[in-house]
């Protein structure tokens, strides 16, 4: 069975110091699933690709599996928390999120930018 495919967008600001010193564990976490596509997202250089989405805690991740939001949430800026819910949402995402207009219109966006 081949992994599902994923993306892991970390939604973050440059001015933000939680979100320049978070890039290395994006980075070292996303050596960790090869096969799961990590992409960042400066929300004011980026802004209108997330518009009308408002991000108002750093780090933001949104994990997408297939065609479905499966995460999407603040967290702390740690390795081992984002190891787990990369982890945990990619096999059983969340389904309440495919109600939400918003995210389901941003997933639309980040893969037509492939």
């Amino acid at each position: 069975m081949s992994d599902p495919d994923v993306l892991v967008a970390c939604l973050c600001a440059q001015w933000c110091g939680v979100c320049r010193s978070y890039t290395d564990v994006f980075a070292q976490v996303a050596t960790r699933f090869p096969s799961f596509r990590f992409v960042w997202i400066d929300v004011e250089d980026q802004a209108e690709l997330i518009d009308p989405i408002e991000v108002d805690d750093f780090p933001t991740l949104l994990i997408v599996v297939g065609a479905e939001p499966g995460f999407f949430g603040p967290l702390t800026p740690q390795p081992q928390m984002l190891e787990r819910i990369v982890r945990e949402r990619s096999l059983s995402p969340d389904a309440t999120l495919a109600s939400r207009v918003d995210l389901r219109d941003l997933v639309a966006r980040l893969q037509a930018a492939r």
